[in-house]
């Protein structure tokens, strides 16, 4: 707030670098079919996951 005293830092890297991580998460919540098979391999899992990496950067190309 302009009123403020003493206004809050924050470092704006950091800030930038949290955007993204949320906006990952986000992007993950439509590939929900994957992920409510609740695979019970921990390699299973990783699979997934690196499943939705590709096809996401393949999306965004």
């Amino acid at each position: 707030m302009k009123t403020r005293i003493e206004p809050w830092e924050f470092d704006r890297e950091m800030y930038r670098l949290r955007n993204e991580v949320e906006r990952l998460f986000r992007r993950f919540k439509g590939y929900r079919v994957i992920f409510s098979r609740f695979e019970k391999l921990d390699l299973m899992f990783l699979g997934f996951i690196s499943f939705v990496f590709v096809a996401d950067g393949l999306r965004l190309c």
